[in-house]
């Protein structure tokens, strides 16, 4: 309370600004509920009870065994998730989006036999690709498998009697539908994956003998026809439905599947579209990161499609002060030569909170809100802060004419020129990282050949880790050699000389010794 009283005095002296910087807020509450183990065993018994309904429901002879060994599936099915995917385990909100989408295929089977005119038809209309569909999409291709692998095992028991025919074709359906939506990029691979299920599900269905044969006589074309456009159509309308229902499970889980990274790749955003026109340079180099970040992740199997949406907006905090950062500068003047180091150092620490501010105002992806927060990490703004000894330096020399004391000499502290942090957290956040550096030293080379482009990459990386900016993210020592080879390579691409063509002149006028046109020799 003190604080607030305290902060109003010091606006109305007009000491303080009156607006606040936007933050991103941590609750207690959501904490919680987002790992804690109530809310866990609450979301694992919800998924029992659902399928202890849909068991109880159904013309099973046996319903309490079949419940029964369910239940050891589902046992079997966290602990493959909690070794293989150990982060959607403690992840609540993770958790409860891999077993609910799996509900909804085994509630879409079951509600398929209870409404179901022709038995003969109904294996033919079960959507096997739902859930590996939406989880391959959405969370990766392990997710897929998972889905696809458990969903047939628990939707086998919701029969009435139990079909190796439905594990067969509902586990070659899925692994398909996996394999085919390994990067979505564009929704039509959607319908093009549901095309393949569709196709998959016709060729098992006959040779499992679900669709009528084909005999010399009496053979039923009608049927067959009928069949064989549900097997094909379900394929289909199960893609179409997972098109439409991604966004609002996308917003629903805070997620953000490729195609949606791509259509915020969108260069008429509002805040690139400000920063081509206020800081030029900026702009021109935060396309450079991505080119750079982009071809890295893909040496190293992190996603490109993230890199480079990031690396558009990871310097928009620079909007406020453009022409305080060398890339915007006007030639011939420099704003720092009329401010301390000191000052300096926190005008350009600085462009990351108003980069923060500016994306959570403007309300982009929380993974780009982080890129930006963390691309610095705690490295050091060595220039300002170099500068700042050598003034030190300068002030000491001084005071021993004019007999000062050491006392009377700022201190500086190292701490006042470093980032706030915190390190990059990701792959994805450690690659733009090293891109935005390399790419802003690599301005700096006058000839760039390609032992200087190189050596430079590698002292950039070495300084880092050296520095400890790459100790909280997951890169090996063997991704970050990928990555310095990428820079290495996309910069020889981008920094290439170029021929010197001859000026008019210089093409009109022959050169000393060269043979003279036929019409001067005719002349002369």
């Amino acid at each position: 309370m003190w604080k607030i009283f305290q902060r109003r005095r010091l606006i109305s002296q007009g000491l303080s600004s009156p607006k606040t910087r936007r933050k991103q807020l941590d609750s207690p509450i959501v904490d919680e509920l987002e790992g804690g183990w109530p809310a866990k065993i609450a979301i694992m018994a919800a998924f029992n009870a659902g399928l202890g309904i849909l068991i109880f429901s159904g013309a099973q002879s046996e319903p309490l065994k079949y419940f029964l060994i369910c239940l050891l599936v589902f046992a079997t099915a966290i602990a493959s998730l909690w070794i293989n995917q150990p982060k959607t385990v403690e992840s609540n909100s993770r958790l409860l989006l891999v077993l609910s989408v799996c509900f909804l295929q085994l509630a879409g089977v079951r509600l398929i036999l209870a409404n179901a005119i022709n038995p003969d038809i109904a294996p033919l209309l079960f959507p096997y690709a739902f859930a590996p569909l939406i989880l391959s999409v959405l969370i990766g291709r392990h997710h897929g498998l998972f889905a696809a692998v458990f969903c047939s095992l628990w939707g086998s028991f919701l029969l009435p009697v139990i079909n190796p025919a439905f594990i067969v074709l509902s586990l070659i359906t899925g692994f398909i539908a996996v394999f085919v939506t390994l990067q979505v990029r564009r929704r039509s691979r959607l319908i093009r994956a549901g095309l393949y299920v569709g196709i998959a599900t016709w060729i098992l269905a006959a040779t499992f003998g679900l669709i009528s044969p084909i005999q010399l006589e009496g053979t039923d074309w009608k049927m067959i026809g009928w069949q064989s456009l549900f097997a094909v159509g379900m394929g289909l309308a199960t893609a179409i439905i997972v098109s439409g229902i991604l966004p609002a499970i996308e917003t629903l889980f805070n997620l953000t599947t490729d195609i949606s990274w791509l259509e915020m790749a969108d260069m008429n955003h509002p805040l690139l579209r400000r920063m081509s026109m206020e800081a030029p340079g900026t702009y021109h180099h935060s396309l450079a990161v991505a080119n750079l970040s982009e071809a890295a992740a893909e040496a190293v199997g992190a996603n490109p499609t993230i890199c480079r949406v990031c690396s558009y907006f990871h310097d928009i905090g620079k909007l406020v002060k453009p022409e305080y950062f060398n890339e915007n500068m006007p030639p011939g003047h420099n704003p720092h030569d009329e401010l301390t180091p000191t000052m300096s150092a926190l005008i350009i620490i600085a462009h990351v909170k108003e980069g923060v501010d500016l994306a959570l105002k403007n309300k982009l992806n929380p993974l780009v809100v982080d890129v930006i927060n963390q691309h610095h990490g705690t490295s050091l703004v060595g220039y300002f802060y170099q500068r700042a000894l050598q003034q030190q330096q300068d002030a000491r020399l001084g005071g021993k004419i004019m007999n000062l004391r050491d006392d009377d000499i700022p201190e500086v502290r190292e701490e006042s020129f470093r980032y706030p942090g915190p390190k990059p957290q990701t792959r994805e956040i450690a690659i733009v990282s090293l891109a935005d550096t390399v790419e802003s030293a690599s301005r700096s080379l006058e000839r760039p050949t390609a032992q200087r482009i190189d050596d430079l990459v590698h002292d950039l990386i070495d300084t880092r880790i050296a520095d400890h900016q790459l100790d909280e993210c997951p890169l090996t020592l063997d991704e970050i050699r990928r990555i310095a080879e990428s820079f290495r390579s996309t910069l020889a691409s981008m920094m290439h000389s170029r021929v010197a063509y001859p000026s008019r002149r210089e093409a009109r006028e022959p050169r000393d010794g060269a043979t003279p046109k036929r019409s001067e020799q005719s002349a002369a």
